[in-house]
């Protein structure tokens, strides 16, 4: 059997047809209007998503760097916080990509069901014993290195993020950079909502990526749950 080279795999001799070419420019120029819409890091998500497919279609090339540079736009619950595990960035993502391990060490999600290779059911801890439950999308998806998605029409907390994974200095493992934005809607769910990561939603974030490294690097998480506290 003869291998093939992913750039073959595009379309004739390495290029695309002409009609693939026109359905990206096509499909990434509306995602791009939908996007620039939204005024939110979701809104930057689907820009960049749909200006990747523009920037495909010209040169069937793509860029992760964009994404850092476009989502300083919007005043909703934005958390982000970087951690380094040592761990390579195929094994992190291959876990991360599974959304239903993320409760592992996400302690506010309570349930992840993945439907497809992009849509997935997310149900999440609210105060007084109360949930939250959206559906969302992968918007873009490079293996072993970035996966941003964004909730759809009719969730409960309309909330994007991505997860990017780069190599850490020194071959020290990976460094994993979570960007999460939530927009809480009004009256007495959005309060709830808003507490959904405490008074300190970085600290929050900050911990479960501990939890993340914890589990990746020892196969377990540590706790001091229930054990008597020293001075």
């Amino acid at each position: 059997m003869t291998s093939t080279s992913g750039n073959e795999l595009s379309g004739g001799k390495g290029e695309a047809s002409e009609a693939e070419r026109w359905a990206s420019l096509i499909g990434g120029g509306a995602l791009v209007l939908m996007g620039l819409r939204e005024r939110s890091l979701k809104g930057a998500l689907m820009a960049l998503a749909g200006g990747g497919l523009i920037y495909q279609g010209a040169t069937k090339q793509s860029t992760a760097k964009q994404v850092q540079e476009a989502i300083g736009m919007s005043q909703a619950i934005r958390v982000e916080k970087t951690v380094t595990i040592n761990k390579g960035a195929d094994e992190l993502y291959r876990f991360w990509h599974n959304f239903e391990n993320l409760p592992r060490f996400m302690k506010h999600l309570k349930f992840v069901k993945v439907y497809n290779d992009k849509r997935s059911h997310w149900i999440a801890n609210a105060p007084l014993g109360q949930s939250v439950e959206w559906d969302a999308d992968i918007l873009e998806d490079r293996e072993n290195e970035f996966i941003s998605w964004a909730s759809v029409e009719g969730a409960d907390v309309d909330n994007s993020g991505f997860v990017r994974f780069t190599k850490a200095p020194g071959d020290r493992g990976t460094e994993v950079k979570v960007v999460m934005e939530y927009n809480p809607p009004g009256g007495a769910l959005g309060a709830a909502v808003a507490k959904l990561f405490g008074e300190e939603p970085e600290q929050q974030i900050g911990d479960e990526l501990r939890r993340f490294k914890m589990l990746m690097e020892a196969g377990e998480i540590a706790t001091t749950e229930g054990q008597p506290t020293g001075k």
